[in-house]
């Protein structure tokens, strides 16, 4: 029962008009999802890579940084005429005057000279213990003054952030300014801790990209504690997508990377760099939504306008495919007339295409069913009379076999065995040559065909000819053309031996060379010149035209031929000679293509 949908009750022009909508709007569906995919990745991809570069430069600077405080810190720490002021001041002891204006002249002038020459240093400062100490400015202060200090009223040590210098009245010092120090205590052997080294930079110097933020770009550092530091007059909106993100990265990361996230609608290209020496990494990120909407505005303006074309194309394509079916609608008026019986309809050609084309073919074909009865019987005439001489065929076969045999037998009662032998060998080649239609035979079979024609050839002569074989018995079965050895065992010796009219021999190898199964029919007759050799190579191989005659190489040809359309170009025939010694003929076939099947003999009932 025939199904009926929306699609199938449509007419042939509309069906062509929305295969063709779909096939374009798929395919610029795929293309467009590929090139707004591509360009969206190379929107990340780009940001990626600069963030990966701009947390680098940051990265070097914060090293930089750590480097002039550590080296610092250590000249400090060698100084052996502070470090006896410590110890002086440690242990109650007063200087004389001489030793600390000496002091003061040579080396708080050389450490200060120090801090000076560094400009990323924002100042080295030594605590003493105790306040009997005489401070000398910047470098010699009292313990009370570092007790002004945020980071000591917590008694901590090793790098801190963020603290402002409060070891002064605002009025010395900007106490806005937001540091970030390395804390030292120095000891001795024999006082302890006799001070503290407090060896601090600008946190703006140390962390410029967390200053440098845009609205799009922002950056803090995260300790190990889970302390995040970054620039406090920011936006709310930024410090609350900065700590968003420092929940999800944590500050153990040991590893630099740079990741693409979403953060509630928001596109986010997210850098990071872990400091060991700080024990903090350092996170930037990019907001880089404005870049992705605008890859989709495009990709929706691209939407938008795609559909207007398709409509646009709907009605153009439909008025096109109108036109080219209008030869077709006109062959289908004309056949529903020819179904109701009028034979006379002929189809007027109104284009050279294929509709012109079947027209003129159902034009032709109206013509022809007035004589089809006339047709059919002629067929059926011919075709009877191809039955008879099939059959002829058959019987003088069967006749021809028939009287070999009663000529055997004739032989045989008059103790003719030589002529009865021969006869028999006849017989055999007779049924080889009239069986087989499909070409191929095995190797056995092309012996047995070799072995009567040789049995036979040596009564033409009065020297023998004798056969040696040594082929592999795996190689029987394989498929070869029909006739593909006897010709070469025919010119071995017709070109070989025959000219000498000595006793000699025709030798067949056969043996397998890798993957492929290699003949060798071979004689020690007069062979060929280098010259004749390589005129027979051309021959065989087309380079030189085989014309009829004797002695042309045509039926070596024709082998070669034969095999290179069986099995391909890397297989056939080779000659190699030598003049006076040997004549050798080489075929190369697969070694893998035995015969499945055996051949039936269409003489035989």
């Amino acid at each position: 029962m025939k199904k009926n949908n929306f699609f199938s009750g449509l007419k042939l022009n509309i069906k062509f008009t929305i295969v063709i909508i779909i096939t374009i709007a798929i395919t610029m569906a795929v293309l467009a999802g590929v090139l707004f995919y591509e360009q969206e990745q190379g929107v990340i991809n780009e940001a990626k890579t600069y963030m990966g570069h701009k947390t680098e430069r940051n990265m070097s600077q914060i090293d930089t940084c750590i480097d002039s405080i550590n080296m610092s810190t250590q000249f400090f720490l060698a100084d052996e005429e502070m470090l006896d002021v410590l110890n002086a001041a440690s242990e109650g002891r007063s200087l004389d005057l001489d030793t600390i204006v000496y002091f003061k002249e040579t080396d708080v002038k050389n450490l200060e000279r120090l801090v000076s020459n560094n400009p990323l240093l924002y100042s080295v400062r030594i605590y003493a213990s105790n306040d009997n100490v005489s401070e000398v400015m910047p470098v010699l202060y009292k313990s009370s003054r570092m007790t002004n200090l945020e980071w000591a009223k917590e008694n901590r040590s090793g790098w801190v952030f963020g603290y402002n210098d409060t070891a002064f009245s605002s009025l010395i010092t900007s106490q806005r300014e937001s540091l970030a120090g390395l804390i030292t205590p120095i000891s001795d052997y024999k006082n302890g801790t006799i001070g503290t080294i407090e060896a601090s930079v600008n946190m703006r110097t140390m962390f410029p990209a967390l200053y440098e933020g845009t609205d799009s770009e922002r950056a803090f550092f995260k300790t190990d504690d889970g302390q995040i530091y970054y620039d406090e007059e920011q936006n709310e909106d930024a410090s609350a997508l900065m700590k968003a993100i420092s929940e999800a990265y944590s500050s153990n990361e040991k590893e630099n990377f740079v990741d693409y996230i979403n953060n509630n609608g928001r596109r986010l290209v997210v850098s990071g760099i872990y400091s060991k020496k700080l024990s903090g990494i350092l996170i930037s990120f990019y907001d880089i939504t404005s870049n992705i909407k605008r890859v989709y505005s495009t990709r929706n303006f691209f939407v938008a306008v795609m559909i207007m074309v398709l409509l646009l194309l709907a009605f153009i394509i439909d008025f096109i495919v109108k036109r080219m079916l209008r030869q077709f609608y006109v062959i289908l008026e004309s056949m529903e007339k020819v179904r109701q019986g009028n034979l006379n309809v002929r189809i007027s050609e109104e284009s050279s295409d294929e509709m012109g084309e079947l027209g003129n073919s159902l034009n032709d074909m109206l013509d022809k069913i007035q004589n089809l009865m006339q047709e059919n019987i002629d067929r059926e005439v011919l075709a009877k009379n191809s039955e008879i001489r099939a059959l002829q065929n058959q019987i003088n076969a069967h006749f021809i076999y028939n009287v070999l045999e009663t000529i055997k037998m004739m032989a045989e009662i008059e103790e003719k065995y030589d002529i009865s032998d021969a006869t028999t060998s006849l017989g055999k080649l007779l049924r080889y040559s009239m069986r087989w239609g499909s070409g191929n035979v095995t190797v056995r079979q092309e012996l047995e065909y070799i072995q009567d024609y040789m049995a036979l050839i040596n009564l033409r002569y009065d020297f023998p000819i004798h056969l040696g074989v040594n082929i592999d018995e795996q190689l029987l079965d394989l498929e070869i053309p029909k006739m593909s050895l006897q010709p070469l065992v025919e010119n071995a010796i017709l070109h070989g031996i025959e000219p000498l009219g000595v006793e000699n021999t025709v030798y067949i190898k056969g043996f397998i060379e890798n993957e492929d199964c290699v003949i060798e029919v071979s004689d020690s007759g007069r062979g060929m010149s280098e010259e004749e050799i390589a005129i027979l190579r051309k021959r065989i191989e087309s380079a030189i035209d085989a014309k009829g005659g004797k002695g042309n190489g045509i039926g070596l040809k024709n082998v070669n031929d034969r095999i290179i359309m069986a099995f391909g170009k890397q297989y056939g025939l080779s000659m190699y000679s030598r003049q006076g010694m040997y004549t050798k003929a080489v075929i190369r076939i697969p070694a893998n293509n035995k015969r499945r099947e055996t051949d039936q003999d269409p003489g035989r009932q």
